[in-house]
């Protein structure tokens, strides 16, 4: 069952954004972006196609996981194009698109590749890996730190910085993942997912940075044309 609305949330995975930025450094447009009553419907016309296909793999790949979508548009305002995955107090599976983010979206291809990536990384379980990482680089360095003798601030910076790194070790690797299934999903829904990746061209590119959470886009690219090719 679909349903559009305003959502608040704090866990989220895998993000697709034009910026890397952190959220408080990240520069709020001079003006609200509405996307168009075209665009909205062009959205809604993409969940509806994407939306079965993502909840049929879903449910084929991992059985035990909860694979009834629910996706949304967050009309907070002044936001960057945003996309991203999460769930909420039930477990229960969302992807969200905020409203920058539906305007920003060039065609129907783009807005299925993008949606069928969030939509993987939750038939991936990358929340849970993610949340696993974290909690045991915080639990590391945390402990090392209380072994060196640090005081209770030092201890709980270590603590902070190991849940960082923890959360971001396997990143890189599972946007690849993603991307991958996303391709499948977006061309199983009817979409061009090679004209899709083309939205990287609007984002940013993150190069190969430490600790960076996406990789190059043209590694990005080369994936979803080498899987769309083995289709």
């Amino acid at each position: 069952m679909r349903k559009f609305s305003l959502i608040s949330l704090v866990v989220l995975a895998g993000c697709v954004s034009t910026t890397e930025a952190p959220v408080s450094q990240q520069p709020k447009p001079a003006a609200a972006i509405v996307p168009t009553d075209a665009q909205v419907s062009r959205f809604k016309s993409v969940v509806a196609n994407v939306e079965p296909v993502a909840e049929r793999i879903c449910r084929n790949k991992n059985s035990k996981l909860n694979c009834d979508f629910r996706i949304v548009i967050d009309d907070r305002p002044d936001q960057e194009p945003n996309a991203y995955q999460t769930q909420d107090k039930t477990g229960r599976p969302i992807l969200a698109f905020n409203r920058a983010m539906i305007a920003k979206a060039r065609n129907s291809d783009e807005l299925a590749f993008v949606m069928g990536h969030e939509a993987a990384h939750h038939i991936e379980n990358h929340l849970a890996i993610q949340q696993t990482n974290a909690i045991a680089g915080m639990i590391l360095l945390g402990g090392l730190a209380a072994l060196t003798g640090a005081g209770s601030g030092g201890v709980e910076a270590a603590a902070d910085l190991g849940a960082s790194v923890g959360a971001r070790s396997y990143s890189k690797s599972n946007e690849l993942e993603a991307d991958a299934l996303g391709t499948v999903i977006a061309k199983r829904a009817g979409y061009d997912p090679v004209k899709g990746a083309a939205f990287f061209s609007q984002i940013a590119d993150p190069g190969n940075r430490f600790l960076g959470t996406h990789p190059p886009n043209a590694q990005r690219i080369e994936t979803v044309k080498r899987v769309n090719d083995s289709l």
